[in-house]
């Protein structure tokens, strides 16, 4: 049976209704995870959780120590990650509330972490990373999307810039002319560092606000975090269908 590890974004910092049996401090050879690995059961489940900011959420974008975190995860026994994130809609059926499962991504990022094999002086690693997302996790959320009756997207391209702050109108735009559909600001290099310990690897996008220029509205703290309250009801019953099984 699959072990499946939840990499909880902002909005996510904690998963409610885990039933916690132990909070692992991992030692990694990259430093300290965002949080304490929790293990613990979930919908009737055993399940890893990790809080990608921190808990508090203390971590911008570009200071979380993703190699820590998925290291830590492998480490206590995940096979497949499912990450929710947090984002911003580009393209027009992108609206606030919406899901996407996307299929694709374009990494915008500089200066972070990136590889485990930086340092490996013997040979040059290069893995396919054609694909990014797998496609089994994949289908399990848009299953269990569907099953919950939730609006969505099957499918999408997840550009992921530097962060911390939003993006300008002409950043948008050009982000929409690359064929990008959403804009976040974590999902590099997690899901390379995924592929290099042959994890599974999935994400759950929440959009949160329009981006930069697709509204006429400031873009506003208090409506994203009036978004995340109330999508991450719906966050966690998709979780809970695909660890149960009930997705396809």
């Amino acid at each position: 049976m699959t072990v499946y590890a939840i990499i909880g974004g902002t909005g996510l910092r904690q998963l409610e209704g885990l039933s916690i049996r132990q909070s692992l401090a991992v030692d990694t050879p990259y430093g300290a995870p965002s949080a304490e690995v929790q293990i613990g059961e979930y919908a009737g489940k055993d399940v890893l959780f990790l809080a990608r900011h921190g808990h508090p959420h203390r971590l911008p974008p570009h200071k979380v120590n993703y190699r820590a975190n998925l290291w830590a995860l492998k480490q206590a026994g995940a096979e497949a990650i499912l990450a929710v994130n947090a984002v911003g809609g580009i393209h027009g059926s992108m609206g606030t509330g919406h899901f996407c499962v996307p299929h694709q991504l374009i990494d915008y990022t500089s200066g972070r972490e990136h590889t485990y094999f930086a340092d490996d002086l013997e040979q040059v690693t290069h893995i396919d990373f054609s694909s990014p997302y797998s496609e089994t996790l994949r289908q399990q959320l848009i299953a269990a999307l569907a099953a919950e009756c939730v609006d969505h997207s099957s499918q999408g391209v997840y550009a992921c810039t530097q962060g911390p702050r939003l993006e300008t109108i002409a950043e948008i735009a050009k982000l929409a002319r690359d064929g990008c559909d959403i804009v976040g600001m974590t999902g590099m290099p997690e899901a390379a560092l995924a592929r290099e310990l042959d994890l599974d690897y999935a994400c759950l996008a929440l959009v949160v606000n329009p981006a930069a220029g697709k509204s006429a509205a400031i873009i506003s703290m208090a409506d994203i975090e009036q978004a995340l309250r109330d999508g991450m009801g719906k966050v966690q019953s998709t979780l809970a269908r695909v660890l149960k099984g009930q997705a396809v």
